[in-house]
């Protein structure tokens, strides 16, 4: 019998990833690693108290409520805690677009809209109908016909999620596949991995070409079978900002009578006004025949407030396996469009006041300012020693690595200087992704010249080990035993909701 060299290869990584599991129930290994998990957890809360500058807690309610003017000075203190000046524009994404005027119409659509539930049609028809007019704004912009539909979501996440519950629950009705499968590119966004748990979907992770960063075709069409129920491509991908070709993916979808689904939740709203902002864009929406679903986050270069995404299908038969329906519940027959029951109505009303707020045309103007600064900014880290840029970035996504220096030294050099970029393995890089915020007269400068005076003491230092959080983070990628990486995982999740015993507000 013939094995050949990849065959064997990944029977050797899988026979190591077991033997380190089974070596956790050694008694002296298991005691070693609890500890180690107890030191990560107690240094994890630590940073958590560092960012919180010794704030105090509230962890009972109040005897009496607070004033109006308590509460909001609470509030502002909360929301300004922590090391980073987003509104400045230092940190890559989180916040794409922001400023007093729209923050004050938000605020006063919000306060309209705040107490309303979609869930309930016939009392909040008008939140019905500003969600339907989202959906259909968007189903214009990616080139859906009449036949297009779709749902607002809470996130990019839920937006994934219901396109694999759709095609799971469509392959299932249609085809009678049991063991629904999907096939996506080791780049797709880590929400299709949090689907394929929750929905019992096994995966076919695609790897990219080591030159382009995007996913191998070929592999893809070799990792088809009979129980495939959908196939996806990333316009762009999170990591590398770089953009599957998606026409090939669709060409698969149509040979094999198989969905196809496009994540553009990160730069959807940015493909979608690039050709009339001046610049070239392969297509990746509802113009390709195989292109079945459509995922794009209003919350991010839609500039909507947080808690907005969009998901669409090329007609409602398979929105409609996007639905919940219980017809025998004895509280009457309950249909629900998303993954939530009651949503919140404030939201929807926002999504669609920040649309309304800035037009067709300003938001073409705004591409073209951030697609401009992101070229810029490629250009020159381009020319820059001792650093590579991974691929070529589709949008606004500009990922980088180094072959002479550990770069997550540069990561903790900028976050020095007040820059929070993201973290990237296997391998390990760091990108920006830009934002309205960068296009500000000076910011791309500041971020090329800090960069640019870092890299002269770290080429000289190539040696030098990362140190920190960073130096845990690389070392992780070298444990065969992913599950001792979950549970540092589940460390800094926990974290996040670490408190400590204050003084009760009077």
């Amino acid at each position: 019998m013939y094995f050949d060299d990849a065959y064997v290869i990944g029977l050797l990584e899988r026979g190591k990833k077991q033997l380190f599991k089974l070596a956790r129930y050694i008694p002296s290994i298991r005691d070693k690693i609890n500890k180690e998990l107890d030191n990560i957890n107690e240094n994890f809360e630590k940073d958590v108290m560092r960012r919180l500058k010794e704030a105090s807690f509230i962890v009972h309610l109040p005897e009496n409520g607070l004033n109006n003017e308590e509460i909001l000075n609470l509030v502002r203190q909360f929301v300004h805690l922590g090391d980073y000046d987003w509104q400045a524009g230092r940190v890559s994404g989180a916040v794409y677009r922001t400023n007093n005027e729209l923050r004050q119409l938000m605020g006063n659509v919000y306060a309209i809209a705040s107490y309303t539930n979609p869930l309930h049609p016939d009392i909040f028809p008008g939140i019905c109908k500003m969600e339907a007019e989202v959906v259909r704004i968007a189903c214009h912009l990616f080139h859906g016909d009449e036949e297009t539909c779709g749902t607002m979501t809470t996130g990019g996440t839920e937006s994934i999620l219901l396109a694999c519950k759709a095609f799971r629950d469509y392959a299932r009705e249609v085809k009678g596949i049991k063991k629904p499968e999907m096939v996506i590119p080791i780049t797709a966004h880590a929400a299709f991995d949090k689907a394929a748990q929750y929905l019992n979907i096994k995966i076919h992770t695609i790897p990219v070409d080591p030159h382009s960063f995007t996913v191998s075709i070929q592999a893809m069409r070799k990792s088809i079978t009979k129980n495939t129920i959908m196939l996806v491509g990333s316009a762009p991908n999170f990591p590398y900002g770089t953009m599957d070709n998606i026409e090939a993916i669709s060409e698969l979808g149509v040979k094999y009578n198989i969905p196809v689904h496009v994540d553009a939740c990160l730069g959807g709203f940015l493909t979608c006004f690039m050709p009339d902002a001046g610049f070239h864009l392969p297509l990746c929406d509802f113009r390709l025949p195989g292109v079945t679903s459509l995922s794009a986050d209003t919350h991010k270069y839609g500039y909507a407030p947080k808690g907005s995404s969009i998901i669409l299908y090329r007609n409602k038969i398979y929105r409609h396996h996007q639905y919940t329906i219980s017809t025998d519940w004895p509280g009457g027959i309950y249909g629900s469009p998303t993954i939530n029951g009651s949503r919140a109505g404030g939201i929807i009303a926002s999504c669609w006041a920040t649309l309304m707020y800035f037009g067709y045309n300003d938001y073409v103007e705004s591409t073209k300012k951030i697609i401009e600064t992101t070229k810029y900014v490629e250009r020159n880290l381009r020319e820059m020693e001792g650093i590579f840029v991974f691929g070529t970035p589709a949008t606004s996504v500009i990922a980088i690595g180094s072959n002479e220096f550990h770069i997550y030294r540069l990561s903790e050099a900028l976050s020095a200087k007040g820059w929070n970029l993201n973290t990237l393995q296997f391998p390990c890089g760091i990108h920006i992704c830009i934002t309205y915020m960068h296009t500000h007269p000076g910011v791309a400068n500041l971020f090329l010249q800090d960069i640019k005076s870092e890299l002269t003491t770290l080429l000289e230092t190539r040696d030098t080990l990362v140190e920190g959080k960073l130096a845990m983070y690389g070392m992780s990628q070298s444990i065969p035993d992913r599950s001792v990486v979950g549970d540092f995982t589940r460390c800094f999740l926990d974290s996040m909701y670490y408190t400590k015993e204050s003084e009760t507000c009077q």
